[in-house]
């Protein structure tokens, strides 16, 4: 990458983060030897941590399909499906739901890694065959084909924070790139950006500095940074010297999700990931043996993130789809009924270690100083309309919390 850099010159934040992630040989999801996930790998997710959690998800989406039309049969979307355990929990309590029994058709896999691909085979491989339905993997979610007559289950847990994302600086010219450097090369005669700012308290303290790598600031607006800065009626009255971290990726994504979902027979979708309703400055970071490393220290051997602007998912989708939320991982778990499930788990648990387990980990994902707040969850549905083309209907349990914190203001 470095030698790259030098004979092309600076790269954006997007490119860096493509090349230490998907690069075909180098990228840090398509190695074989990166564990990734669980307690052996870089990081943990909320799948891996409660069978509880996948179980939730899966009963939301059969409320939504029970709400529109139960003689219509359903497909499984999934985006960044991980090692497959979501899906497989999701499928576990599908299977046990008389009224779903025989509706699946299909279950599509948006992943590009043959190597989770594999393990997502070998993980869902007998529910398949016992269920008779087809599992599909897909490179990108535009190749899924689109469906009328069938309903659209979506789920998409930690991938947006996953997508590229470019960095652009408001200046008196407009809106300037911040791209990356190498630190000691003497060609590069780039003016640095703006110090780090606090404007978002809601970004992970970071290691800035890199021996090998710096931060410059296009010399002029580049054609990127002016059309992102374009991306958001909420950008234009930024003031000069904000600095706010935009994803091209992951509006086309939202955008995809959208048109998925939004048929004749009706969809649903429920986007899972760190974040919240505003853009972020400086949330960028990595992660190497679940600890969070300078995002510049060993490109391909860390996972890079930032934290989900989910306003901007949303006015991504708003023309197609109705959206709900986001409310904190804590409020959509405890209003489906995570004690409740937690507590009959623990009941039928055949040791202490097992009830122990079964308990921290419900703990954990709600757990109010930690994910449970820190994980927002957005749910989108295909647009219902009255006699009068008035949007009708309320989408538990988003409507009661938003109504809830609208009276308590």
């Amino acid at each position: 990458m470095l030698d790259s850099v030098k004979a092309t010159g600076p790269i954006s934040f997007s490119t860096f983060m493509q090349l230490s992630l998907g690069h075909p040989t180098h990228g840090y999801y398509m190695k074989p030897e990166h564990a990734v996930f669980g307690t052996q790998g870089d990081f943990i997710t909320s799948p891996e941590i409660s069978q509880v959690f996948g179980e939730l998800v899966a009963l939301w989406m059969i409320k939504q399909w029970m709400d529109t039309d139960v003689k219509v049969p359903f497909r499984i979307v999934e985006l960044g499906p991980g090692r497959g355990t979501l899906m497989d929990d999701m499928l576990r309590v599908l299977k046990q739901l008389p009224a779903a029994r025989g509706k699946l058709k299909s279950v599509h896999l948006v992943e590009s890694s043959a190597t989770m691909r594999a393990l997502q085979e070998s993980k869902l491989g007998k529910a398949s065959q016992e269920g008779n339905f087809k599992i599909m993997w897909h490179d990108a979610i535009e190749e899924i084909e689109h469906e009328e007559d069938v309903f659209t289950m979506l789920v998409a847990h930690e991938f947006f924070d996953a997508l590229p994302v470019n960095v652009i600086e408001r200046t008196q010219q407009g809106w300037h790139e911040v791209l990356i450097a190498p630190s000691s090369d003497p060609s590069i005669k780039y003016a640095m950006p703006s110090p780090e700012s606090d404007q978002n308290s809601d970004s992970p303290p970071q290691l800035h500095h890199s021996s090998r790598w710096t931060r410059v600031l296009s010399p002029t607006p580049t054609a990127s940074s002016t059309l992102l800065g374009l991306a958001s009626p909420r950008f234009f009255s930024l003031p000069v010297g904000t600095r706010i971290e935009v994803s091209r990726a992951s509006m086309n994504q939202a955008r995809g999700i959208g048109k998925l979902i939004n048929t004749k027979s009706g969809g649903c979708a429920l986007v899972i990931d760190y974040g919240a309703d505003n853009a972020f400055d400086d949330s960028l970071r990595a992660f190497k043996q679940h600890k969070i490393v300078d995002i510049f220290c060993s490109p391909g051997e860390c996972d890079v993130t930032s934290n989900v602007d989910f306003a901007l998912l949303k006015e991504s989708m708003a023309d197609l789809v109705s959206t709900h939320g986001p409310i904190s991982q804590r409020n959509f778990l405890t209003c489906m009924g995570i004690e409740i499930r937690a507590a009959a788990l623990v009941r039928s648990a055949l040791s202490l270690e097992r009830k122990k387990a079964i308990e921290d980990g419900t703990r954990r994902l709600i757990d109010p100083l930690g994910m449970g707040e820190q994980y927002k969850v957005l749910g989108a549905v295909a647009k219902s309309t009255g006699e009068e083309g008035q949007e009708v209907g309320e989408v538990w349990p988003f409507t009661i919390i938003q109504n809830s914190a609208q009276q308590s203001i």
